[in-house]
C-alpha cells in the first residue's frame, strides 16, 4: 500500500497492486482494476516512485534459491 493525498489534503492508503492507469487531467487520476478511481494531488511520477519504493521494501527480504 502506498500513501497518497486526495484533493482535500487528506492522506489515505491505496493498494498499488490494483493500479491500472495513472493520468493527468490536470489532476492525477489513478484508476484501479476494480473500476474505481481516485483524484490525488501527487504527480504520476511521484506515485511511480512510491510504488518502486514499496516494492523494494517488499522484495528486499525475498530469498531466491536455485533449483538443482
Amino acid at each position: 500500500m502506498i500513501e497518497v493525498t486526495d484533493l482535500n489534503g487528506v492522506a489515505f492508503y491505496l493498494n498499488c497492486n490494483l493500479i491500472e492507469s495513472i493520468r493527468t487531467i490536470p489532476e492525477t487520476k489513478v484508476t484501479l482494476s476494480t473500476g474505481n478511481y481516485y483524484l490525488v494531488s501527487e504527480t504520476p511520477k511521484d506515485i511511480l516512485y512510491k510504488i518502486i519504493e514499496y516494492n523494494r521494501k517488499i522484495f528486499s527480504n525475498l530469498i531466491i534459491t536455485k533449483e538443482p
